[in-house]
């Protein structure tokens, strides 16, 4: 594929953890169009080959790979295989993650209900798994070849806490302060650390939140689009461009620590 010098990742190796997601599956196909090998990584294997096909299908390079983001051993198996079928990744997006309806507050489960079990698990699936594990794991051998981007997925709910969804929002806060250190801690060894702050996507896990079972707006989607700007929802395929962006060390070589934002404008709202 012929893409545009500065963004031409031709020669680099992606792995996506979350890639079975609908915008983690973007995000693959993305980096794919861009010329990257694309390792689509998740639990799903349907949604995995699924993706891995069509990207495949469309001239692109890419395979499935299954792998639990909790799992150090998972994730150095990950490693091990992509290695051997491509060479050492280059770029890391570490879209993992989702919310717990035990961990959302609502007027049956309030906050004062929330069990430190339940909370430590939803931290546990967007920090530990979502973010550390995969960073410790891959970032190890990208400083080892001295070169490598990592980007990771945060949400607008770590600028301003979100009502209900409180521990993924306290997750992702983490999540971007984790950013911060990696960038600071990796930049001597060329290992570029940064985030993307996703609006409003649709995807199956806050479709309940956003629309009722017979697919009208709740009071929920009406609310978020009144804070959004651009008086919509984001589609999946909007997130590629700033991945690819942050992927490519010809376009983004001096940026580290950086959070893009694709959301609309809902963070510029105010009154």
């Amino acid at each position: 594929m012929k893409t545009h010098s500065l963004f031409d990742l031709q020669g680099e190796v992606a792995v996506v953890l979350g890639g079975t997601g609908a915008l983690g599956g973007a995000i693959c196909e993305a980096l794919a169009q861009a010329g990257a090998k694309v390792a689509v990584v998740g639990r799903n294997a349907g949604r995995g080959r699924d993706r891995a096909e069509k990207i495949v299908k469309s001239g692109g390079t890419a395979l499935f790979q299954e792998a639990d983001a909790l799992s150090r051993s998972s994730l150095e198996n990950l490693v091990s295989g992509v290695t051997a079928k491509w060479g050492t990744p280059t770029i890391l997006v570490n879209g993992a993650g989702g919310n717990d309806a035990r961990v959302t507050v609502t007027e049956e489960n309030r906050f004062e209900d929330i069990s430190a079990e339940a909370w430590a698990e939803n931290f546990d699936l967007n920090l530990v798994g979502g973010t550390l594990l995969p960073s410790q794991v891959i970032g190890r051998v990208m400083v080892a070849a001295g070169r490598g981007s990592i980007i990771n997925v945060a949400s607008v709910s770590a600028h301003l806490p979100l009502s209900r969804v409180v521990a993924y929002s306290a997750a992702k806060a983490a999540v971007m302060s984790l950013t911060l250190f990696l960038a600071r801690e990796w930049a001597p060894f060329g290992v570029r650390v940064n985030s993307i702050t996703p609006g409003f996507f649709p995807a199956d896990q806050n479709r309940k939140l956003l629309f009722n079972d017979d697919d009208t707006p709740t009071p929920r989607t009406t609310a978020i689009l009144g804070h959004t700007p651009m008086n919509r929802f984001g589609k999946p395929g909007e997130l590629g461009g700033a991945a690819v962006f942050l992927a490519s060390e010809k376009a983004s070589g001096f940026v580290t620590g950086s959070d893009i934002r694709v959301d609309g404008g809902f963070l510029s709202q105010t009154i």
